[in-house]
This record gives C-alpha cells, sequence and structure tokens, in this order.
C-alpha cells in the first residue's frame, strides 16, 4: 500500500487461499483479504470524498471541464460574458471563473452540471460510512496543526481539534470531515495506537466501501472499467476511447442526446483542452488499480494488434480535402485498389494529402483523415468512392508499403470551445462594435440574412477586432452577393457537391475553402489553423483579396 501528496493512492489487495480475483472486465467482485489500512490511507480515502471547497462530503458533485470536481452549491456566481458571439449554444453566455487557482479560467454554466457517475460512486460511500455501527470501538482523532506540519510552530493554532469518536479510524474520520471539523487540506493523527480489532473493522469497512461502489465505476459503453474517464458538459462520462467512438459518428451524448461542445479529437492522447476527470481517476486507482492496470494493458495489446508500431497509417497522395467535406475518388492505380480494400476491411479510414506544389512524389505535411461513406466496386476493378473528412493530422514521418505510403501521424487539434470564447473576448475586448454582435443573437434566420447583406464592410485592419459572428455575417453576405450574380463556381460547387452554405462558423471555413476558386496552396494553409475564429478571419481576408482585382487575376482558378 502507498500514498503520495497529490492523492493518488494506491492499495492493493491479495486474494485468499481458493478465491478468484475479478477478471479485469466486468469487474465481478471477488472475496479478497483486504490489506489492513494506515490511518494515512485511510485520511486520504477520506479526502476523495470532500469538496475542496467547503471540505464537506461531496453533494451533487459537479466536474468542471478542467477536470476538477466540486459541490454544486459551491459554484462560484456566474457573470454575463460580453465580447463572445461564436456560441455553440446560447446559454454558454454566463461563466464563472474557476475557484481553484491552479486554472484560474471562466467556465461557461453551461458546461457545468452534476457528474452522473461521481454521483453515484459518492453517494455509494457515504451510504456505506454513514449506515449505523454497532461497534463498541472508539478512536481519537486529532487533526494535526497546519503551522506545526509546515515547520513554523510559533503560529500555533491556539486550539487543536481533538474527538473521541465512536467506531473504526475510517469511521472517526470521517465522521470529522461530516461535522464540518476536518478541512481538505488537513492532516489526521490518532492519540492512541490502533488494536487489532481498529484494524479488522477498517479493512472490513474498507471491503464495504469499494463493493458498494464498484458497480457504478464501469464505462457504459465498453462495460469495463473506466480508463482515462472524460466527462461531458452534460454531466455523463466515458473512457476517452469511447467517447472517440461516438464523436466519429455523432456530436450528440449517447444518453441524453444532448448536443455536445466537446471537439472530435478529444480522443488524442491527454488533451489539454480535455483533462480526464481528475477526481474519479483517483478514486479508480485507489479502489482498483489491479484492475485499471490490467485494462491498460489490454488497451495497449488492442491497439499494437491493429497497427504497426511506427508508420501505421495509409496515405492516399492525390488531392486537397477538408473536415465535414465529401471527397469523391474514382480509384484505378492497382497499389491504391489494394490500399482501399484493406481500409474498408479496417476502419474504413485512410489519410488525404496533397503533393508538393511543382513535384510528383513528395506529399505536404498536412492532411486530412477520411472515412469511406460509400463504394462501388466496376467489373474491371476500378472503384468509385465517397468519403467525409473526420480530422486534420501532420505526417511526422513515412514510408512505403506494397506501393502506397504508410505514415505516423500526429492530430491537428482545435482548441477547446472555451478557449475559443477567450480569444474572441481578448481580441475585441477594445473594439466598440460587439454590443451590436450581441444585440442580433437574438435574431432570426431571415434577419441574419438580410443583416449579412447590408452589414457595413469590413476593412481588412479591423478583422482581428471584428466579432466572430460579425466575420460569419461578412462572409455569408459575400456568398450572397455571389449567388445574385449567379457566379458559376458557386453554382456548380457550392450546391451540387457540397450543399448549401452553412450557417455555422464552425462549418462555414471547410466548406468556403472546398468551393472558393483560388490556388490549393492558398487553401492549404487553412489545415494547420486551431480555431474556429482562426479560419473565418482567414476566410475573410481571402475575400478581400479576392475583390482586389490583381490578386483575383492572379489566384483565380476559372
Amino acid at each position: 500500500m502507498s500514498s503520495t501528496q497529490d492523492g493518488n493512492i494506491t492499495a492493493r489487495s491479495s486474494p485468499t487461499p481458493g478465491t478468484a480475483k475479478g477478471d479485469g472486465q466486468n469487474g465481478g467482485s471477488a472475496s479478497v483479504q483486504e490489506v489492513k489500512p494506515s490511518p494515512e490511507h485511510i485520511r486520504q480515502i477520506v479526502r476523495l470524498t470532500q469538496c475542496p471547497t467547503c471540505s464537506l462530503p461531496l453533494r451533487e458533485p459537479v466536474t468542471l471541464p478542467c477536470g476538477r470536481t466540486l459541490c454544486r452549491s459551491c459554484l462560484p456566481e456566474p457573470h454575463e460574458r460580453t465580447n463572445i458571439t461564436y456560441l455553440v449554444t446560447r446559454d454558454r453566455l454566463r461563466a464563472f471563473q474557476c475557484p481553484f487557482q491552479d486554472c484560474a479560467k471562466h467556465h461557461a454554466s453551461a458546461d457545468c452540471t452534476v457528474d452522473v457517475v461521481l454521483g453515484d460512486i459518492v453517494d455509494a460511500i457515504k451510504t456505506e460510512l454513514e449506515k449505523e455501527c454497532s461497534s463498541e470501538l472508539t478512536t481519537h482523532v486529532v487533526v494535526k496543526d497546519k503551522w506545526v506540519e509546515a515547520g513554523i510552530p510559533s503560529l500555533r493554532e491556539p486550539q487543536t481539534t481533538s474527538r473521541l469518536l465512536d467506531g473504526g479510524a475510517f469511521l472517526a474520520i470521517y465522521a470529522l470531515a461530516r461535522g464540518g471539523e476536518l478541512v481538505y487540506n488537513a492532516e489526521v493523527t490518532l492519540a492512541s495506537p490502533l488494536t487489532e480489532q481498529h484494524a479488522e473493522s477498517d479493512a472490513e469497512l474498507l471491503g464495504r466501501v469499494k463493493d458498494a461502489a464498484r458497480a457504478s465505476a464501469d464505462c457504459p459503453l465498453c462495460y469495463a472499467v473506466f480508463i482515462d474517464p472524460v466527462t461531458t458538459p452534460c454531466g455523463h462520462t466515458l473512457c476517452r476511447s469511447c467517447l472517440r467512438r461516438v464523436l466519429d459518428y455523432a456530436r450528440e451524448c449517447p444518453f441524453c442526446r444532448r448536443a455536445l461542445s466537446i471537439r472530435p479529437d478529444v480522443y488524442l492522447g491527454e488533451s489539454p483542452s480535455y483533462p480526464a476527470n481528475q477526481l474519479l481517476s483517483k478514486i479508480l486507482d485507489c479502489f482498483w488499480p489491479d484492475l485499471v492496470e490490467e485494462r491498460r494493458q489490454a488497451a495497449g495489446r488492442e491497439a499494437l494488434s491493429h497497427r504497426n508500431p511506427n508508420c501505421d497509417r495509409a496515405i492516399f497522395v492525390c488531392t486537397l480535402s477538408f473536415p465535414a467535406m465529401p471527397t469523391f475518388l474514382h480509384v484505378f492505380e492497382p497499389r491504391y485498389r489494394l490500399m482501399i480494400r484493406r481500409a474498408l476491411q479496417g476502419d474504413r479510414t485512410f489519410g488525404m494529402v496533397m503533393y508538393h506544389p511543382g513535384t510528383r512524389g513528395n506529399p505536404v505535411e498536412l492532411g486530412t483523415l477520411l472515412r469511406i461513406v460509400k463504394s462501388e466496386f466496376l467489373p474491371d476493378g476500378r472503384s468509385l468512392i465517397q468519403t467525409i473528412g473526420i480530422s486534420r493530422f501532420r505526417i511526422l514521418e513515412h514510408d512505403t508499403l506494397d506501393g502506397y505510403m504508410v505514415a505516423r501521424i500526429q492530430t491537428v487539434s482545435d482548441i477547446s470551445l472555451a478557449e475559443e470564447e477567450d480569444l474572441e473576448a481578448t481580441e475585441t475586448a477594445t473594439a466598440g462594435n460587439h454590443g451590436l454582435a450581441r444585440a442580433s443573437l437574438g435574431e432570426t434566420d431571415h434577419q441574419e440574412d438580410a443583416s449579412a447583406a447590408s452589414r457595413s464592410p469590413i476593412t481588412y485592419d479591423e478583422i482581428e477586432q471584428t466579432p466572430t459572428k460579425d466575420l460569419m455575417e461578412f462572409a455569408r453576405g459575400f456568398i450572397q452577393r455571389m449567388q445574385a450574380q449567379r457566379a458559376t463556381w458557386l453554382v456548380a460547387q457550392g450546391r451540387i457537391i457540397y450543399g448549401e452554405c452553412p450557417r455555422d462558423a464552425a462549418v462555414f471555413p471547410w466548406w468556403f475553402a472546398a468551393v472558393f476558386p483560388i490556388r490549393d496552396t492558398e487553401k492549404y494553409e487553412i489545415l494547420g489553423t486551431t480555431s474556429v475564429r482562426e479560419r473565418m478571419k482567414m476566410c475573410c481576408r481571402w475575400i478581400m483579396e479576392w475583390e482586389n482585382a490583381s490578386w483575383h487575376s492572379s489566384c483565380c482558378l476559372m
């Protein structure tokens, strides 16, 4: 058994003779002989049930977008945010500053709902601990003075909390926390040594607590103990890899159907924009370290079985593609026929990059991961493939397999929605036009179309300070003018292949890059961007430069 300063505690158990441990997948509770926990270990476990803000046992726990958890009643009062026009949902206008000093970001109130899994686990733990105890044991607990612990005895508190409480050390320490006499970061000591009976009582209670919480520790999608758990803004938790599978085909929570503000690239490693649920991760590592470790090893073996250790992604070197946009392919080269067949037998995905300008052998660094939507094979072996872009990537190294390119790639991830909102607020804070954008949030689609056409033009120097909503309206106004002029590039491609002009600023830049008739070398730069606002500014610059006759004549591909 071991414990660490940050609460990442580990308690391992040994099976008794004639009993078997769980298989690590369905988590069936096997009879085990619990290691007798020490007072320090017990204090760490009790801390897992406490709110870092009020120090009381957690009530309606809320996991913030930064991965930290506190009581719902301890959430700071929200305020109205200004200088933000790009909103996935309108209720994101209210936010509060994170009370944790190592974060201090502004979290949208809409992203902070009760954590379903943690609520079930914490309630199960509290229910077990708060059952009436018929034990005749008592434990004398003393709360350590924080100044003495810090080596500054001159600042010693005048009074020290010292209580003789019913039960073993586990019940006694929890009773202090429940009564509001044990601050979250405080440590405890016992005034008298624990007897063997105390140790057995604590071990038995810890076993019951773990059994009570175990039923809620499995991911509802893969039915195995959570690994790298990520909590959605609606309060539901999944393994990061399971959430990736959901976001591959939907943008809604699979349980409550609420639209998710999480980017599809959440699954890529330990994303700093979408951290894991810290408290749930600590509880899992504390209560079931063996199951968690087996699960991680199984996930690692599964990942290795589906790919080579280095270059594991098939790459089609052909054309420029964009996320959320279709790409149609006529596959006739034997090497790419093989690649497509293998993709269809696997996860139906492959990478698409274009050649470096002026070469026919070297790929560019940035590309788009495509998923095959439809495929039609012709009698002579050729095929017609319809794909959709799902994410962007950067090639780190590449090799050749059976004639086609394979590569080790790194996904190009967008910043989170909260960071997107902070970026806009910072850039537009000194501009005087955000009131216009905020006032237009209630406009109907028809009113937005009218305002887009009538809005005074944005100058090149004003782009950086212009609200995202106004950038979107400026771009849509340009599209409306082109439609009125029956521009051939827009009529031929925009509606037939790529659909109508999107109203969502997250999708518009990809649609615009797909239909706008400028050189691919100009469009390629948008693949390296990391925010919606950055892409909207790029599109507006394209429009302004397009309307400059000299740039239009040099870059237009009519």
